[in-house]
């Protein structure tokens, strides 16, 4: 059985396994956050900035209880990574399913093999969402600036720095600006020294 197929399974086995929330309420609450931002800072672009922190302190967290069940059902995911590859798999189809319960494509890796793109057919944080259409000369409170899903990439990039990859995370399509899909880019930039991520160094 391919590393791709081993990953599927075992993000749908520990997805069978974790507590469930009620899909809209998510939804809704998230948009709640996002809604809270803009009026706060009203600048899109440091919306964007602020989504990715609250979700790098989400996936620095998130990590741990991933790598513990993982053990836990056997499965030792972590151990089996040989490369960057390996990784993506893990994260779109066991991360992205063992806590949101959708499984997530990869593909458009760079001919280093140090990037590539995590594809979301479904994204339930965009539930009941709509951006207004954009306007050139609104200047810098254009939410069509506003990359919605941003948590995604803090997410990602805080999860992976927590296993030693320092990587860089953006939005490249989102189906709430008409694109057939949604596309987080991934890039990997330095493999880290053993030990904590910077959220558990001490200052």
């Amino acid at each position: 059985m391919s590393f791709k197929s081993q990953a599927a399974q075992a993000g749908q086995a520990l997805w069978s396994k974790m507590p469930k929330a009620n899909a809209e309420l998510f939804a809704l609450t998230y948009g709640s956050l996002v809604t809270e931002l803009v009026r706060d800072y009203e600048d899109p672009i440091e919306v964007n900035a602020q989504l990715d922190r609250i979700g790098h302190s989400i996936g620095v967290r998130c990590v741990d209880e991933f790598l513990s069940k993982a053990d836990v059902a056997g499965m030792g995911v972590a151990t089996q990574c040989q490369n960057l590859r390996d990784t993506a798999e893990v994260v779109a189809k066991i991360g992205f399913k063992m806590f949101l319960g959708i499984q997530c494509e990869v593909g458009g890796f760079s001919q280093d093999q140090r990037s590539f793109s995590i594809y979301l057919q479904d994204n339930p944080l965009s539930t009941f969402v709509e951006l207004p259409p954009g306007d050139e000369q609104s200047g810098g409170d254009d939410l069509r600036k506003l990359k919605y899903s941003n948590l995604y990439c803090g997410v990602i990039r805080g999860a992976l720095e927590q296993v030693n990859l320092k990587v860089e995370c953006s939005i490249l399509r989102d189906t709430l600006k008409g694109d057939e899909v949604n596309e987080i880019r991934v890039e990997l930039k330095e493999v880290l020294a053993d030990g904590a991520g910077d959220d558990y160094k001490e200052e």
